[in-house]
């Protein structure tokens, strides 16, 4: 279908839909074959693509879950996103002191879901609410002194997360789904207002779909940069990750929020929309 600017001259097309996406590994198997003539696919780290989104320099965008808290107006338009129900491998929380004596955390600079879920852990299992410190996209666990450092994406898959000058690693996912019983959201596609439609939605469906259905070429070409062996990385992308959002995730994007407002980590909610229909 052409997409055109004016309704009576066909051979005027719209400009690109702005889709903006994550370079980690995690997301591979939701933009796989995703690009087209008509969408101009970018990528960014998670934090900088809400932003993008709320200043309306994108369209739609794979964006942290707890963004959508923030932004009323952002509407998720796809049951595809970036989950887990269970360890997640990607999302590692280091501690150099056990966790109930922890005063300091620094936190990857393009976190946001997984920043929270650290602080909402940290504070509904031990009780504390440490100092937050940021750390530096191309900084290392070497590079802060911060009690706990999280890491997410590629560089918490690396072997700098692991050795002897940690106490305690945590695996975020795990984590909350040990603790809640239920999987976690750490990402969803979502659009801001006038920018999704149904083509749009079907067709981010489709890329994932596309995606889980070649999980071992895309794990056969993203291995090696990634410092994994080829089976290591099939691994990850279809055991460690889940991409669809069902109902039990639905629970969890509530639990989630209610934890995250009363830590005032988000605001109270306003009705909005997921895939159509209202989360309340």
């Amino acid at each position: 279908m052409i997409r055109s600017a004016d309704p009576f001259d066909p051979a005027s097309p719209l400009p690109p839909i702005r889709v903006g996406a994550v370079q980690y590994l995690n997301t591979r198997p939701l933009v796989f074959g995703l690009a087209a003539a008509d969408l101009a696919l970018s990528f960014d780290l998670p934090s900088r693509l809400a932003d993008r989104l709320a200043a309306g320099r994108l369209d739609v965008a794979l964006v942290p879950l707890i963004e959508v808290f923030r932004h009323p107006d952002f509407r998720i338009v796809s049951d595809a996103c970036i989950g887990c129900r269970g360890p997640v491998m990607s999302v590692k929380l280091l501690f150099r002191v056990s966790p109930s004596k922890v005063r300091t955390l620094a936190v990857d600079e393009g976190s946001r879901t997984s920043a929270a879920l650290a602080r909402i852990l940290l504070r509904e299992m031990h009780g504390i609410a440490p100092r937050i410190e940021t750390l530096p996209i191309g900084s290392g666990s070497g590079d802060t002194r911060a009690d706990a450092i999280l890491l997410i994406g590629d560089r918490a898959l690396g072997p700098a997360t692991g050795g002897g000058a940690f106490q305690l690693i945590w695996d975020l996912g795990d984590e909350w789904c040990r603790w809640t019983g239920l999987p976690f959201v750490f990402a969803v596609w979502a659009a801001r207002p006038g920018a999704d439609s149904a083509e749009l939605v079907t067709r981010l469906e489709a890329a994932r779909d596309r995606g889980r259905a070649h999980l071992p070429a895309i794990a056969a070409a993203e291995a090696a940069a990634h410092g994994l062996t080829t089976s290591q990385c099939l691994a990850y992308l279809r055991d460690n990750l889940h991409y669809d959002l069902g109902a039990r995730e639905l629970e969890a994007v509530r639990l989630f929020r209610s934890h995250a407002v009363r830590l005032g980590l988000a605001p109270r909610p306003v009705e909005q929309a997921v895939c159509q229909s209202p989360l309340p």
